[in-house]
């Protein structure tokens, strides 16, 4: 299919069942038991027609009119909300009462019913009593039409499947919101609790320090205007290096307060991830190394791509993998930082994709290395290895000032 095609398909899609919904394709799927309404066809083939009331035609004209008055009522449901969802919901019950004398299949629009009002809003007792009547009033149908009561039976099983099938998803659905929603407010709150220690760090550090850095520079300044005696050269010169000095501690300071922020890189990842898996009832067993905790252990760049990958990798065990547990650890072994990241779902083949060659890239970038093994009913397991030296190395010389700016300041 080409990718021209794909949109106009979902474009298509997204007008009759709102995306917001995250159904995908399922109402479309569930149209298919609409095939249940062509049965005495089939059973007249086998001689039935005469114990179905009446021949083919008096039941395949109504059947096809009761779809095309079906269709537009089922998209229209998706996208209503309130009382117009539940007038969509009374008109399909309608419409298979009014098929019922026709054609005792018609019991799919009742099961159709009794599904969108397990989706209606409102408590579960009130959906609950809808359905219910809707049940009923094919009850009373079928008592009067003298229908065989296995026909209300199975109805009556069926529906209530579906109802509470319904139910649980549109409870998931809203439990996973709220969860986002939380997740959310929990990195806005560490976001701006961050800000607010940085700001506070920084003002306490350079506060104090750039006010000594002014006094002594003004203080050196006055000195060269003295004039030219060795002493008063002397004296400011000293005035400079300590201004230097001083500059150079600050400097330290503040890296040391800021070096704070690497922390939370993969320390929110792994709150974010047992939040998530949580969600969908997968249990989280971390193994952190203690000195992966350390601020400075890490380097930024090192920091922010494994917490990418992990990122990455809990979203896709959360999304495909339908697994019930899954690990990660983090360990610092022989000059480097390892992530591990292991689930036990259904595994089988990987098919790269923008996620994959993301995580591979910001590895591959650092001069690490990241393998991907999933078995078929094993899980899948990520393993990166990043040096750290060659960062750390880095870092230090970043933030060290080097002897030409010294002199200069």
């Amino acid at each position: 299919m080409s990718p021209t095609t794909k949109s106009l398909l979902l474009r298509w899609r997204g007008r009759l069942v709102p995306e917001a919904h995250g159904l995908g394709w399922m109402p479309f799927y569930t149209l298919g038991y609409l095939v249940f309404l062509f049965l005495p066809m089939v059973l007249s083939w086998f001689g039935e027609s005469e114990a179905w009331r009446g021949p083919l035609p008096r039941i395949l004209g109504p059947t096809l009119l009761s779809i095309a008055v079906f269709l537009p009522f089922y998209f229209a449901a998706y996208r209503t909300s309130g009382i117009r969802s539940l007038l969509c919901t009374l008109a399909i019950a309608a419409i298979g009462y009014a098929l019922l004398p026709s054609n005792p299949f018609a019991n799919a629009y009742t099961i159709y019913a009794v599904g969108f009002a397990a989706m209606l809003g409102g408590p579960l007792w009130k959906r609950l009593l809808l359905a219910m009547a809707i049940l009923g009033g094919f009850l009373a149908q079928v008592m009067v039409l003298n229908y065989p009561i296995f026909v209300f039976l199975i109805t009556m099983i069926v529906s209530v499947a579906v109802f509470f099938g319904n139910h649980h998803f549109v409870e998931s659905n809203r439990k996973r919101a709220e969860l986002k929603l939380s997740h959310d407010e929990v990195r806005r709150l560490a976001a701006l609790a961050e800000r607010e220690r940085i700001g506070r760090d920084l003002h306490d550090l350079l506060g104090h320090t750039l006010s000594l850095v002014a006094l002594k520079s003004e203080l050196a300044g006055k000195l060269l205007l003295r004039g030219d005696s060795p002493q008063a050269r002397e004296a400011a010169h000293r005035e400079i290096v300590e201004v230097s000095r001083v500059a150079r501690d600050a400097l330290a300071q503040v890296r040391s307060a800021v070096t704070g922020i690497r922390a939370t890189g993969l320390a929110a990842e792994l709150v974010s991830a047992k939040l998530l898996l949580g969600s969908d009832g997968i249990a989280l067993v971390s193994e952190i190394d203690p000195r992966s905790s350390d601020p400075c252990a890490l380097p930024a760049k090192v920091e922010t791509a494994l917490a990418m990958t992990l990122r990455e990798a809990v979203t896709n065990i959360q999304r495909h993998a339908h697994a019930r547990e899954a690990r990660i650890a983090i360990r610092m072994i022989d000059g480097e930082a390892v992530l591990r990241i292991a689930d036990d779902g259904r595994g089988g083949a990987i098919v790269p994709g923008n996620g994959l060659d993301g995580m591979r890239q910001r590895i591959e970038a650092l001069g690490g290395r990241l393998r991907i093994d999933s078995r078929k009913g094993e899980g899948t397991r990520i393993e990166a290895h990043v040096p750290l030296a060659a960062h750390l190395e880095h870092d230090d010389a970043s933030a060290a000032p080097s002897p030409n700016h010294a002199m200069q300041a």
